[in-house]
């Protein structure tokens, strides 16, 4: 049987195992045929405080202009970091017009953690992901990027169960159909808390954190989730086998000099 292409439309970071540098050696590996469509270049991680940005709306444009002349199509596509609100608009009617076509549509709203935005982040990024959250079939922003989305306010201390269902479903109420809640911390407990649109059911599941903050853990996340999806896996149970590969991953690069360069996942792919 054929595999399903996967586009992935995000920035490409030239130095840093991030976005979908840390995503397509993965979908690669995992046997599908993965395409690209950047949504900015980046010279580096923002955490390293200086870096390049070049805007790519332009050539997404055009490009997707040229694919629909081509008669290019995808099996999913998932969606990153958005440069403008400019660019959301016109993936986020690209993604509609391929939903149609029976494409499925995974939007990571990649914009902060930890209560913030993101370095280089601002509330046009905000805006724009809640444009894209409309669009998709799965959205799985971390808890500070679900407080963004919504307008709940930022609990650094934690949230309850009720308090997480609301959060869940006040992100359904934007549009998207299936949600997942990452880097929650919920009755005291590290969670991903999550509702399925397949089987109606919410859900938590809880992990023992590694006090290490690497960058690309979610897009590794994203990848590993999105092919045992795929593959014809449940939301909770692809959610548990993403978690439990990310917390190896941690820990075997724990003690890496630099870890704003990311998790070097090439090394790694046996434990996919």
């Amino acid at each position: 049987m054929e595999k399903r292409r996967i586009l992935l439309i995000s920035d490409i970071v030239g130095h840093s195992k991030v976005g979908m540098g840390a995503m397509q050696p993965i979908l690669s590996y995992m046997g599908f045929p993965t395409f690209n469509l950047p949504t900015a270049l980046v010279s580096n991680n923002f955490a390293y405080g200086e870096y390049s940005v070049l805007d790519t709306s332009e050539y997404i444009a055009q490009t997707l202009g040229v694919w629909q002349r081509l008669g290019f199509t995808n099996d999913a596509i998932c969606t990153g970091w958005m440069y403008s609100e400019e660019e959301a608009k016109i993936i986020a009617s690209f993604c509609q017009e391929q939903a149609k076509k029976g494409t499925k549509v995974f939007v990571d709203p990649v914009m902060g953690d930890g209560g913030q935005l993101y370095k280089g982040m601002t509330n046009i990024q905000v805006e724009a992901m809640r444009r894209m959250v409309k669009v998709a079939d799965l959205i799985f922003p971390n808890y500070t990027e679900a407080c963004l989305l919504t307008g709940t306010p930022f609990k650094a201390e934690g949230i309850g169960a009720a308090e997480a269902k609301e959060l869940i479903d006040s992100l359904r109420h934007l549009g998207a159909k299936s949600v997942l809640v990452t880097s929650c911390t919920v009755e005291g407990e590290h969670a991903v808390v999550g509702y399925s649109e397949d089987d109606g059911n919410y859900f938590q599941l809880n992990y023992e954190e590694i006090p290490v903050q690497f960058p690309g853990t979610g897009d590794i996340f994203s990848a590993i989730l999105m092919a045992n999806l795929l593959n014809g896996g449940s939301l909770q149970a692809s959610t548990r086998k993403s978690m439990d590969t990310v917390y190896k991953l941690i820990d075997l690069n724990k003690d890496n000099t630099d870890i704003f360069e990311g998790i070097p996942i090439e090394n790694h792919l046996d434990l996919l």
